[in-house]
Parts: structure tokens; sequence; C-alpha cells
């Protein structure tokens, strides 16, 4: 049977709410999602406050979670070397996410960094994640297309793949951050990389709209992928996407996907059932 990563994205969905959700309701959130079983959760990151205000409170939040009957890892995004410095604060990490995006125009946006700038501070975080024993998972953003219009096809993905396994990168998640990406592309650019690069752990982070998901989790299962990143619901996903049902690819539905798959995804039904009535209550319902 085939063993797959699920990691859940709290902080994708959370980021781009405006109204400001309290910090314990968060970790009552986030705490629930550790009781499902799933291999790691993105629960927070250290940037800037006046970039993602939903975010000021990781610290708090990382501090309030009990780990204590779980094995699920977590993850904290960064931006710059100043964010990684503070996650290497906390044990309780096990991972540093850093986006690097192959579009010029995405990563002054994203990060106010030219794609040049991005690499000095990527490996800085790199040496410091291995003094510390992190992880460092490397989002390789726009990596499906982009709408700036700078160079994009399957030998810039390769081009840039290749200069990160040469950093020394060892998991690359390629992320669709506009919701662009076709199933044929998907499948294309997995089935290409992967075998290229044995000792990189790919994974998807996909954006889609409700009636594409099965395409594009099966292109980019066939073709060896077997790290996914999801959010209950669907709920988050990238502001520029233009259309408004373009959202997190649902976690949900990756379950079932790899349920019929009679995959190994390691994620209990019951109390992942009850995470997802608190994502209800908590980004519907209002709080």
């Amino acid at each position: 049977m085939l063993s797959v990563k699920i990691i859940e994205c709290p902080r994708d969905a959370m980021q781009g709410i405006k109204r400001w959700i309290p910090t314990t309701q968060k970790i009552q959130y986030i705490q629930s999602l550790l009781a499902c079983g799933f291999d790691t959760i993105d629960f927070g990151s250290f940037v800037s406050p006046k970039a993602i205000p939903q975010m000021r409170d990781s610290e708090e939040v990382l501090r309030g979670l009990d780990r204590s009957a779980s094995q699920t890892k977590l993850l904290a995004i960064v931006a710059n070397l100043r964010g990684a410095e503070q996650a290497m604060n906390f044990e309780a990490i096990d991972y540093i996410g850093y986006p690097f995006s192959i579009s010029e125009n995405f990563q002054m946006r994203n990060t106010h960094k030219t794609i040049a700038e991005s690499l000095v501070v990527l490996d800085q975080i790199l040496a410091l994640a291995q003094k510390h024993h992190k992880k460092v998972v490397t989002y390789l953003s726009m990596g499906f297309g982009n709408p700036y219009g700078d160079p994009w096809d399957a030998s810039v993905v390769s081009y840039w793949t290749d200069k990160l396994s040469q950093m020394g990168v060892s998991i690359i998640s390629l992320s669709d951050t506009v919701g662009t990406a076709t199933p044929e592309i998907i499948g294309s650019l997995f089935g290409d990389i992967i075998p290229q690069y044995p000792e990189i752990e790919f994974g998807a982070h996909l954006h889609t709209h409700p009636a594409l998901w099965h395409d594009k989790i099966e292109s980019a299962f066939r073709a060896g992928c077997y790290r996914f990143d999801g959010a209950i619901q669907g709920f988050g996903g990238c502001p520029m996407a233009k259309d408004e049902l373009t959202g997190n690819m649902p976690t949900e539905k990756i379950l079932s996907y790899f349920t019929t798959q009679k995959s190994n995804h390691g994620v209990k039904m019951t109390a992942f059932e009850s995470a997802y009535n608190q994502a209800s209550k908590l980004f519907l319902n209002g709080i």
C-alpha cells in the first residue's frame, strides 16, 4: 500500500481573513487538527505583522498547543532570515517553509526581494536550519505558470529545481499560486522532474476550482507525487486568483481520493470530522 503525506494548512486558510481571529480560537482549532493524524500542520508564520496581521500571534499560538498526544509535525512559514531566526527558538517547530518564486515580479510582491536576493536568504536559512536540526520546505511559487508575463515553461521549472538541488534543498513543493495549473501541466511537470531528483521529496500545493480537484490530485499522484497540501473546505488561497471560487485544495477531497485509492494517509476520520465542524464554525459562522 502506498503512503502519502497530507499537510494541513490552517495558516493559509486564516492569513487572508481581515477580521481578527482570537488567539484562543486559533489554538483550539489547530489543537483539533493535531488529533487528526496529519503528517504536518502549517500552523503559522513569522513574518511582518504589517504584511500579514492575522499571523502576528503565531508565537502565542505555538506556546498554547499541546503536542503530547500527537506525532504530527509543525511547519512555520518565513519570508526572511529574521523570521527564520525567530522560528529557530522553538523546538516544537520541525519545518521551516520558504516561498521562492520563479517569477521575478511575484517574488518582489511577496517578499520584497529579487530572485537573486531570495537565493541568498534561502542559503542562509538552509544553513541555520541544519544547525538547529530542522528541515526546510521550499515552495516553488508560480510553479505552474504566472499572470505577470515572466518567462515560464517546463524548462524554467527544471532550471530552478536543479539550482535548488545544488543548494541542498531536500523538499520542494510546487505551488499553483493562482490556480492556473491544468491536470496536463501538473502531470507533465511532476512526471519530468521527480525521476531526475530521487534525493528530493516533491510536494503539491494546489489551488483549485471545485470542479477540477479530482483530476489535479490524480495527475500529481500518477506522476509520482506523494506529498499534498490542503485546507479544510478549501478555505484560503491566493487573493490574486481572478476566480473567487478558486481556493486551496480541500483536504476532505484529498482524503476522499486517497481512501478510494486505498493509499495510507494516516488521518483518523472521526477526529477529522470534528476538526471539519470546527472549521465551519470558525470560517463560515463568524466568531
